[in-house]
């Protein structure tokens, strides 16, 4: 199983393909989006969407997960994640391919062994897992790999309820 990870966010959108195959997992490759506060947000969705469309061509994966808006203290950012994770999804809903979403925590269980896992631990444990000669250069494409990562190690059954 191929999965495409994403870590929606409009200034900063990580993602990460990986590839589960006879229990073994490797990253196929991983990166990071970036666009400014001065850029028009239609051409940041842009900028997402064109992403997610060029690496489903590229490696023709065969589910794409994203991690669960985390609504903190401010819903402006909020809004902004919800609109990056739509960009992602209407992209791969043109390829045809389905989306599953996992919140925060229970990406951190699946690849830490808690739901608080600090970022640096994510990294780390990232790196380990996917044997990655260094750690991914940004916590985004880090967190993209490990909801890629996630889903990939969930049993057949409870990925088909997310």
């Amino acid at each position: 199983m191929k999965v495409l990870g994403i870590d929606p966010g409009t200034a900063a959108c990580g993602y990460g393909i990986v590839l589960e195959s006879g229990g073994r997992i490797s990253a196929l490759q991983h990166g990071c989006w970036r666009s400014g506060p001065r850029e028009r947000p239609e051409l940041r969705l842009r900028t997402i969407f064109d992403g997610v469309q060029e690496l489903i061509a590229a490696h023709a994966p065969d589910a794409v997960a994203l991690e669960e808006s985390y609504v903190g203290a401010d819903a402006r950012i909020a809004l902004f994640v919800g609109q990056a994770r739509g960009a992602a999804m209407v992209a791969a809903a043109t390829a045809g391919i389905e989306c599953s979403e996992y919140a925060p925590a229970r990406v951190k269980q699946s690849v830490c062994g808690h739901g608080r896992a600090d970022k640096h631990q994510v990294t780390r444990m990232v790196t380990m897992l996917l044997a990655l000669p260094a750690e991914p250069e940004t916590s985004h494409a880090a967190d993209a790999l490990a909801v890629a990562i996630c889903h990939a190690l969930m049993p057949p059954l409870a990925r088909m309820a997310s």
